[in-house]
C-alpha cells in the first residue's frame, strides 16, 4: 500500500471514535499497512544540528507512538524524525475516557489522555529492539508519573533509561494533563532537576542530547528566566511548543469546551510567536524545533523563518494521514529554493532576527 491509499482510506478511520482510530492506525502502521515514502529527500531539506544529521526536517511529535510500536513504519512514511514517548518510570493508565476528541470543523484535536503509557522499561526494549542503523533520527520523550514523582530522581533515571538508544532525549515539562508538572518549568525547579539530570549524563557513556519541551502558555514574564535555566544546564535545545489550555474564540467544534491539550492549527499562531521570542532571546545557543499547527508547507517554512533548525507535526497526520509528509517535503523544498535558500539552515530566524 502506498502513503496516498492509506490516506484515502483515513475517513473510515475518523468515523471511529478516536482513541480507537488511533490504536487501529498504530496497528495498521505495525503491519506495515500504510505503505513508505520510496522517493528521495530533496538536497536543500537536509539538516546538520544537535550533532546529528536529518535528512529532511519534518518530524513527528511525541504523543503518537507512546510506547514505540510503530517507530520503523513512521519512519518509513518520509519524516527526517520521529519523536516516541512519553514514556514515565512506571505503566500508567492515564485519565479516564474519553480522553481524546477532534474537533472536525477547526481540524483541531483536544486530548487530555494523561501520559497513558506501559513504562520505561518495556519503552526502553522496543527502543533497543529497532534494527540499526534506522532510516531517520529516533527522539525518546520523557516524563513524571500522575502519582508517586519525584522530578529531581526520575528525570535522571528517565534519561540514562534511553541514552543507549535515542539519538536525543525530550524532557517533557509541559503538558497539561498531569498535575502539577507544568510547574516543572518555573526556574528553580527546572534548574534543579536539569543540574541533576544532566549530571547523570556526564557518568555515562553514551550521551545523547537533552531537549526540554516547553508550554505555549507560559507567562511572558517566565520566558527569559527559562531559556537562560536551560542554557546554563548545558541543554542543547527547547521544543516550542506543547499543547494549549487555552481555547480562542475562532473554535467551531461541539467539542471545544473540552478539558486538556488542544493541538493543531489554532495553536499554530501562539507557538509560531513564542519560537521567535525563543529564538531573539536564546541567540544562537539552543537548538529549537517549532511545533503547533503544521499542516503544510508553507506552515512549516513559517516555522523555520520563525526561527526553528527542525519542525514537527501531529494532528495533521491525523486529519491528512501519510501522503502529507511527501507533499508537505516537496512544497518546503520549493519555497527554500523561491526565496533563494540551497539549506534549511540559510533560512532559520530570517523572520525573528
Amino acid at each position: 500500500m502506498t502513503p496516498a491509499l492509506a490516506s484515502a482510506l483515513m475517513p473510515l478511520l475518523r468515523g471511529l471514535d478516536p482513541e480507537r482510530a488511533h490504536e487501529l492506525a498504530l496497528r495498521g502502521l505495525g503491519l506495515g499497512l500504510a505503505g513508505r515514502d520510496g522517493g528521495a529527500d530533496d538536497s536543500a531539506l537536509a539538516v546538520e544540528t544537535l550533532g546529528l544529521r536529518f535528512r529532511n526536517p519534518v518530524g513527528l511529535a511525541a504523543g503518537f507512538d507512546k510506547n514505540a510500536v510503530a517507530v520503523l513504519p513512521l519512519m518509513r512514511l518520509g519524516f527526517g524524525f520521529v519523536e516516541a514517548g512519553t514514556a514515565t518510570p512506571r505503566p500508567q493508565d492515564g485519565n479516564p475516557k474519553p480522553r481524546l476528541f477532534r474537533l472536525a470543523e477547526d481540524r483541531a484535536v483536544i486530548n487530555r489522555m494523561g501520559m497513558n503509557n506501559r513504562g520505561l522499561a518495556e519503552f526502553a526494549a522496543r527502543l533497543a529492539a529497532l534494527p540499526r542503523p534506522l532510516p531517520a533520527v529516533l527522539g525518546a520523550n520523557v516524563g513524571i508519573n500522575k502519582e508517586g514523582a519525584a522530578p529531581e530522581t526520575d528525570y535522571p533515571d528517565l534519561y540514562a533509561g534511553v541514552a543507549e538508544q535515542a539519538d536525543y532525549v525530550t524532557i517533557n515539562v509541559s503538558s497539561p494533563n498531569t498535575p502539577g508538572l507544568r510547574d516543572l518549568q518555573g526556574e528553580a525547579r527546572l534548574a534543579v532537576l536539569l543540574e541533576r539530570t544532566m549530571a547523570r549524563r556526564a557518568e555515562l557513556p553514551r550521551r545523547p542530547p537533552v531537549l526540554v519541551k516547553i508550554a505555549p502558555d507560559l507567562a511572558e514574564e517566565a520566558v527569559p528566566a527559562l531559556v537562560e535555566t536551560c542554557v546554563e544546564a548545558g541543554v542543547a535545545g527547547l521544543i516550542v511548543s506543547n499543547t494549549t489550555i487555552a481555547r480562542p474564540d475562532s473554535l467551531r467544534s461541539a467539542h471545544r469546551g473540552e478539558t486538556g491539550g488542544l493541538s493543531g492549527p489554532p495553536l499554530f499562531g501562539p507557538s509560531t510567536a513564542l519560537l521567535a521570542r525563543v529564538h531573539r532571546l536564546a541567540r544562537g545557543r539552543l537548538v529549537l524545533i517549532g511545533v503547533g499547527g503544521v499542516g503544510s508547507a508553507e506552515q512549516a517554512y513559517a516555522k523555520i523563518r520563525a526561527g526553528a533548525s527542525l519542525v514537527q507535526l501531529y494532528a495533521a497526520l491525523a486529519y491528512d494521514g501519510p501522503a502529507l509528509i511527501p507533499r508537505l517535503k516537496a512544497g518546503l523544498a520549493g519555497l527554500l529554493r523561491r526565496d533563494g535558500f540551497s539549506s534549511v539552515s540559510q533560512a532559520v530566524g530570517v523572520d525573528a532576527p
